[in-house]
């Protein structure tokens, strides 16, 4: 299905701490909303070269798609350009040529759904969380139960701060798979800046419970654990996010919030 990083990294910025001074406003390069083996809305080998050809040339894959496309090449044409525009560094341009696609295509309802989603990525990764929530919005509409268009939704209500809709969207995504720790921790974050702490603390617990070492989970717990007074606590759980993933965006985050914290309050 969806590549889930890129929205991890999202969903750590959201984490971050109100304390921040400033947050990263550019996904990592590795968030790119590239799935392993992108849906498959065309066949045969021109298709599969393009896909194939998208992470080590995608300046290549763009210019075979547009060769393609010129002879006939339809859908899997423009698919591919559009993953190739996201892969060059033009989110925008490739988020509108997905959620176009999905429109228009006369693809399985599941298939049309997961472009509209690689859609919702890019939308994000431009900055455009409004655009994000409405293609998942048409992405749940032929795939309502899929916690992944659902956590991405989700994580576009966020950033947008419309917290009690993404919680709406989370609570069902839970419902769909509840041992999604990322979905958890997108709750945590929602509730707490909600001042609902007590779900918070519960949500995050929960995702401990299930994923030790989950560098989100243990980000927002730190958050939780400096509200509550205990910076001993929030210190250990920002050190080791760094430590399990140093070159990350939720690294990042956690060593603002370590330097606050070592810095203490402003005079």
């Amino acid at each position: 299905m969806i590549h889930r990083a890129g929205m991890l990294a999202l969903l750590a910025i959201l984490s971050a701490s109100p304390l921040a001074i400033a947050q990263p406003t550019d996904a990592p390069d590795d968030a790119l909303p590239l799935p392993p083996v992108p849906p498959r809305i065309a066949k045969g080998p021109e298709y599969q070269r393009c896909l194939d050809m998208l992470y080590n040339d995608p300046q290549g894959a763009s210019t075979y798609a547009n060769t393609w496309a010129a002879s006939g090449g339809g859908d899997g044409a423009t698919h591919c350009q559009a993953l190739a525009q996201i892969e060059l560094g033009n989110p925008q341009t490739g988020a509108d040529m997905l959620e176009k696609l999905a429109a228009h295509s006369e693809a399985p309802a599941l298939v049309r759904a997961s472009v509209y989603g690689q859609a919702v990525q890019a939308w994000m990764m431009s900055n455009h969380p409004d655009r994000a929530y409405d293609a998942a919005t048409l992405a749940l509409t032929l795939s309502p139960n899929d916690a992944d268009l659902l956590i991405d939704r989700a994580v576009a209500a966020g950033s947008m701060d419309h917290y009690q809709d993404a919680v709406t969207d989370l609570n069902h995504a839970l419902t769909v798979d509840p041992r999604r720790v990322e979905a958890l921790v997108l709750r945590s974050s929602a509730w707490r800046h909600l001042d609902q702490i007590d779900k918070a603390r519960d949500d995050i617990d929960h995702a401990l419970a299930l994923d030790p070492d989950n560098a989100e989970a243990l980000l927002e717990r730190g958050i939780l654990r400096q509200r509550d007074g205990d910076p001993a606590g929030a210190r250990d759980d920002w050190q080791r996010a760094i430590n399990l993933d140093p070159n990350s965006t939720t690294a990042d985050l956690a060593q603002q919030d370590l330097a606050l914290l070592e810095a203490g309050p402003k005079q």
